[in-house]
């Protein structure tokens, strides 16, 4: 049986980064099934449309100078979160990367939830999975998204339903990212993809990478891989492949237990090496967490590549303008 049909996410161009650090596959008892498969090339056709005068914008950036990305942590179909989070962050981060829930929960469209922030006055990097929709449904985001005029598209393949709050939802995937990818780009937008560097198979993820990079990608966020060296050892291994896309690492955002306890819920995310005992052991981890992101995403920013960061995690429900305040307080320091 061929990988394609073999895997829970029908993906042709895999593994997803939900591989389990024994290559186990996230959903089904067996092991990934692209782990035994020589990574599969992309030999199609790529249609480059004229840009988005946000995506022509946010391109113009990368190229001139680093970003901040925060990451979006407003509650699920709540008009008035969404507008209270944006408020906080407008003019602490060039973007925020308002992606669909790994967890299956229900949430408004990307398009829509897009609007909603770019009204009070943010850009917005908006992610967009397969878990969901097939690729008549994705095309329209994509056109939406465009006439919304959002700085960039991230394209996952996203989790599968059984490992989040719906599991009783029908798992799509029609499409994965690296298709997503091509589609994105004939829609005129600036292109994202992610990639895990620690997950299995550790080897061949930077070929994935340059991959994705040839059905369009333009920037790479970086999974977090447990801090400076192996983030390094990636992008020098995909630069040596012949990528030459962006990049943006990921950095955690940890200021209390909930976000310490979210961030380790992530599949094969590696933390640096004593961040959290750090933060949770300080007199006030607000503030020491508040204090490790800036001082990481600083190193960070030195690697050759690396064009922003993306402050990444969240906390629980209720607490989301307060950690929007620590994104806030993080970007106000790097900008």
């Amino acid at each position: 049986m061929s990988a394609l049909l073999a895997c829970p996410k029908h993906m042709e161009f895999g593994p997803c980064g939900g591989v389990e650090f024994d290559g186990s596959c996230e959903v089904s008892p067996h092991a990934c099934v692209f782990l035994d498969t020589a990574t599969v090339q992309f030999r199609g056709e790529v249609t480059i449309a004229p840009p988005t005068a946000a995506a022509a914008s946010m391109r113009e950036r990368l190229a001139t100078t680093q970003i901040v990305v925060a990451d979006f942590p407003a509650r699920a179909l709540s008009a008035s979160s969404i507008a209270e989070c944006a408020a906080i962050l407008v003019g602490h981060a060039d973007a925020v990367l308002a992606g669909d829930a790994g967890n299956a929960r229900v949430q408004f469209p990307p398009a829509y939830r897009a609007h909603l922030i770019q009204s009070a006055g943010i850009p917005v990097w908006t992610g967009i999975n397969n878990r969901d929709r097939n690729r008549v449904a994705i095309e329209g985001e994509l056109a939406a998204l465009a006439d919304v005029g959002v700085a960039g598209v991230h394209c996952v393949t996203g989790d599968h339903t059984l490992t989040g709050d719906r599991p009783d939802a029908a798992p799509v995937f029609d499409l994965d990212s690296t298709r997503t990818t091509t589609v994105a780009r004939a829609a005129g937008h600036l292109v994202s993809v992610g990639e895990a560097p620690a997950t299995p198979p550790v080897d061949r993820r930077a070929a994935r990478l340059v991959e994705k990079m040839r059905a369009g990608a333009e920037v790479c966020f970086v999974n977090h891989a447990g801090g400076v060296r192996p983030v390094r050892e990636f992008i020098d291994s995909a630069q040596q492949l012949g990528a030459t896309m962006a990049f943006i690492p990921c950095v955690p955002v940890v200021v209390d237990r909930e976000s310490a306890e979210l961030l380790e819920s992530f599949t094969t995310l590696v933390l640096p090496e004593g961040l959290l005992a750090r933060i949770l052991a300080a007199r006030d981890p607000f503030e020491e967490g508040i204090a490790a992101a800036v001082e990481l995403s600083r190193e960070l920013l030195q690697l050759d590549g690396v064009r922003g960061v993306n402050l990444s995690g969240g906390t629980s429900a209720g607490r989301e303008a307060w950690f929007a305040e620590a994104i806030a307080r993080i970007g106000a320091e790097l900008r």
